[in-house]
């Protein structure tokens, strides 16, 4: 643990020094502030964004438990912040009175283990045991690998939020969390997730991150002195250009949106060159949620948010042209086994990729029966009340 925290502090920029400041100078404050509002909740995702877990519950809170004092932590110049402004309070992202809050705060809740006012500050002082608060982890989507960073002595979190039964076990388990803290009560988003026709046909391709490449180390599983000579940039383009491609969404009329994950956005230029096949979709015009409830297919290759978009019972298409790589470089493998528990099929290379697109479009976009069962045998939820168990769990930490 000593270790682990030092490692930490090496990472420790002038920017978090700062921090151990607004820390101090927030102490006696936030001891006179606790004494008035005994039981503030206080919310948070990304700094500058308000789409996810957080962003639905504070919503619920804000509607329908005006009783509960509750605040929501987001950078003024977030393009989200009007809207989340609109249902209640909020407090400037990594401020004094972020620090404030945060101290005073009977609970902290966000989707990301790095949500609160300095990631870099908090973490020493949480998981050495200098600072002991009620922190609730809403999650950002469905775990199914083996993510060590999220294990109970790496977090000291009080409450991990599951979704479906096998998750839960996994969690409950293997990340050593003790008995009570993890909790199957499911996304809170999940609320708001449902089909929806949009103006357009789309087809939706998500491929998630990767470590080595989107933060490059001396130990990376592949050189990235480029970008454009990685297999993950070679891949895709060479999807993205294949003729017989441009020649489906012709047929089918339908419209590609290519969407990074945000830790790879940096590298959305690389492929503006395609935007004649392809949208190439950035952050913060695009929503994820309203992509996956507009699309009528999605392509992944490790990202949970095939999750999302089988939940809805549509088809999923996974390209794993790395999986070896992607395991030994980015994260290990949990109790999810793609080719017994996939909710689609697994295409290795782009010629088995554009045979599956053309028999999804044959099936009329429909989810085959096969994967239909594995939605019904893996989601365990299925009604509108998730930010309501998410809120009454929540209520009843002490």
């Amino acid at each position: 643990m000593e270790q682990k925290i030092l490692e930490k502090l090496k990472m420790v920029k002038f920017g978090d020094l700062i921090h151990i400041f607004k820390f101090l100078f927030a102490l006696l404050p936030s001891i006179f502030y606790k004494r008035k509002h005994k039981d503030l909740w206080l919310i948070c995702d990304y700094e500058m964004e308000a789409r996810d877990n957080p962003y639905w519950l504070f919503r619920y809170i804000c509607k329908h438990h005006s009783e509960q004092e509750v605040v929501y932590a987001i950078n003024y110049h977030s393009p989200d912040y009007r809207r989340v402004a609109k249902l209640g309070r909020t407090v400037p992202y990594g401020s004094l009175k972020h620090w404030i809050y945060y101290l005073a705060a009977s609970k902290n809740i966000s989707s990301q283990k790095g949500g609160k006012p300095n990631a870099a500050v908090c973490y020493v002082l949480e998981v050495s045991g200098i600072l002991r608060n009620t922190r609730v982890f809403l999650q950002h989507g469905i775990i199914k690998d083996d993510l060590s960073y999220l294990y109970y002595k790496n977090t000291k979190m009080r409450m991990f939020v599951c979704s479906v039964p096998r998750e839960y076990e996994f969690v409950r388990d293997t990340y050593g969390y003790p008995k009570g803290y993890v909790q199957m009560l499911g996304l809170c988003r999940y609320d708001n997730l449902f089909k929806v026709r949009g103006k357009e046909r789309i087809l939706l391709v998500m491929p998630t991150w990767r470590k080595w490449i989107a933060h490059s180390v001396a130990d990376s599983v592949e050189s990235v002195s480029s970008f454009n000579e990685t297999e993950f940039a070679k891949a895709w383009k060479h999807f993205l250009h294949d003729s017989r491609l441009r020649g489906f969404l012709e047929r089918e009329n339908m419209k590609l949106v290519f969407y990074l994950h945000r830790n790879m956005q940096k590298f959305s230029g690389y492929f503006q060159s395609l935007s004649d096949v392809a949208v190439i979709a950035t952050w913060p015009e695009y929503d994820c949620q309203k992509l996956l409830k507009e699309a009528e297919c999605l392509i992944t290759d490790y990202s949970s948010v095939a999750m999302d978009f089988a939940y809805m019972r549509k088809p999923v298409l996974y390209y794993q042209f790395d999986y070896e790589q992607f395991r030994k470089g980015h994260m290990g493998e949990g109790y999810y086994d793609y080719h017994k528990d996939g909710f689609g099929p697994i295409c290795e290379n782009g010629d088995a990729l554009i045979k599956s697109l053309q028999n999804t479009a044959e099936n009329n976009f429909c989810m085959k029966q096969e994967y239909q069962k594995r939605c019904d045998d893996f989601f365990y939820f299925n009604d509108r009340n998730y930010c309501r168990r998410n809120y009454e769990a929540i209520k009843k930490l002490k």
